[in-house]
């Protein structure tokens, strides 16, 4: 199985395997399983997106495995379900989304475990309510829209949720729009659907895409979604952290306009894996496709018998569910708004100087302009055609991976293989940014002296 040695796997036959210390245990992971971890939170991870990891976000982590509460409604509860609400109204208020999202505005907040859910739980709440008129024939009439820069997990959850997959709409971005989805390309497709015969349900705009970093156009989008009464998702799971910082805030101008937007704390806000942040305009659109009420479920008690008692099982797929809301208050209590400001920045200003770097070695090129803390560049000596640069660019994508001294990954826009550099690992200084820099050129340095 992989990289597990045998002798760290179960024995065939459960019933002859013996119960043994912990300290044996331990031995056995330090041993068996640590050697073949891919180590996120090393300072010289740059893949993917960050999964951050800090003292505060381990420590609300413990509490919330120790008490092992089961939050899914009030009465089994009621503080971790009230401190859930408190902190989804903190995180709205930092990031600056419009009052119409803060349970005191209306709408409200939960907390899931991925951007996936909580695209299939806005996917549902805008089926049901699309349904509710057309009736449940109507399930193929309905569309979904979003970018060739989105994340799978849309595609995903409206197979889940029941939408066809002739009926996803995936629009072609391009460099003009520096890869981010445009309303016109949205309103074509929008008409030619309507013209057809069906109907528009769901458009997915993204702030930061996974790919390359790039932004969606949220108010031009939000006003074509309201013409045609498009349920709006805004997901920000990478980028939306960056909005506690009033600077960047902008990539949310429209957010008014939306009916739903997500970010994932666990990403780039120092809050260990699992938490995403989903904030509805409207919740009951969302409850009334997801409540289940059975009577051994009900609240009991006048207190949770007021209208305002929130039930979270009815705002997620699962029926149980963890007390991730205390994580993120102590992340939140300890690290402040200021601190968080300056944890975005300081990611942000290492990526700043790479992509500087980059664009001054001729043997180099960033493929798009940087957004956030995540840099998008190829090795292109200009002696070199195309097919021979995309090679030397897995090349040297390997030969930095197979170092053991940085960790990044590829994205492919418009037939180039690029290499991404994110920066936001918990503990990355700018002398692991330099180290990188160095490592690639390096490496760059030995292909093209061997002509690979």
């Amino acid at each position: 199985m992989g990289s597990l040695p045998l002798e760290a796997m179960m024995p065939l036959n459960p019933d002859s395997f013996a119960g043994i210390s912990m300290d044996r245990i331990l031995d056995d992971v330090q041993r068996d399983i640590l050697p073949g971890l891919t180590h996120w939170q090393s300072p010289s991870f740059f893949a993917y997106f960050p999964a951050n990891a800090s003292t505060a976000g381990f420590a609300g982590e413990m509490l919330s495995a120790g008490l092992n509460v089961v939050p899914f409604v009030w009465t089994a509860s009621p503080v971790a379900t009230e401190l859930e609400q408190v902190v989804v109204d903190w995180m709205a208020s930092l990031l600056g989304l419009p009052e119409r999202f803060h349970f005191k505005g209306g709408g409200g907040g939960v907390l899931h475990g991925s951007t996936c859910e909580a695209v299939v739980c806005t996917l549902a709440a805008a089926r049901d309510r699309a349904l509710s008129k057309l009736g449940h024939e109507g399930i193929l009439k309905l569309v979904v829209y979003a970018s060739d820069q989105t994340h799978a997990t849309f595609q995903k959850g409206a197979s889940i949720v029941g939408i066809p997959p002739a009926n996803f709409r995936i629009l072609r971005t391009s460099a003009n729009s520096g890869y981010g989805l445009t309303a016109t390309i949205v309103q074509r497709a929008i008409e030619e659907d309507v013209a057809r015969g069906l109907v528009p349900l769901y458009l997915c705009a993204t702030v930061g895409t996974t790919g390359l970093g790039a932004i969606d156009r949220v108010r031009e989008l939000g006003h074509v979604a309201r013409r045609y009464g498009t349920w709006l998702h805004i997901d920000a799971a990478y980028a939306g952290s960056a909005a506690i910082c009033p600077e960047f805030q902008g990539h949310l101008d429209g957010a008014e306009l939306a009916d739903s937007v997500s970010m994932n704390p666990h990403k780039w806000f120092l809050t260990n894996m699992d938490c995403c942040c989903l904030w509805v305009a409207n919740p009951t659109t969302m409850t009334d496709a997801l409540s289940a009420d059975p009577e051994y479920l009900k609240n009991v008690g006048t207190a949770s018998k007021m209208a305002e008692t929130v039930d979270y099982k009815d705002w997620q797929i699962a029926l149980s569910r963890r007390f991730r809301a205390i994580k993120l208050w102590v992340v939140l209590r300890r690290y402040g708004a200021a601190g968080m400001r300056a944890h975005i920045r300081r990611h942000i200003q290492m990526a700043e100087w790479f992509e500087h770097v980059v664009a001054a070695d001729e043997r180099f090129e960033v493929v798009v302009p940087r957004n956030f803390s995540l840099v998008c560049f190829r090795l292109r000596p200009r002696f070199m055609a195309d097919k021979a640069v995309e090679a030397l660019n897995r090349d040297l994508l390997a030969a930095v991976n197979a170092s053991g001294r940085a960790f990044m990954t590829h994205f492919v826009v418009d037939d180039k293989f690029v290499i991404r550099l994110a920066v936001g690992g918990s503990m990355t200084e700018m002398r692991h940014v330099r180290a990188a820099w160095e490592l690639l050129k390096e490496k760059a340095n030995d292909l093209i002296a061997t002509g690979c």
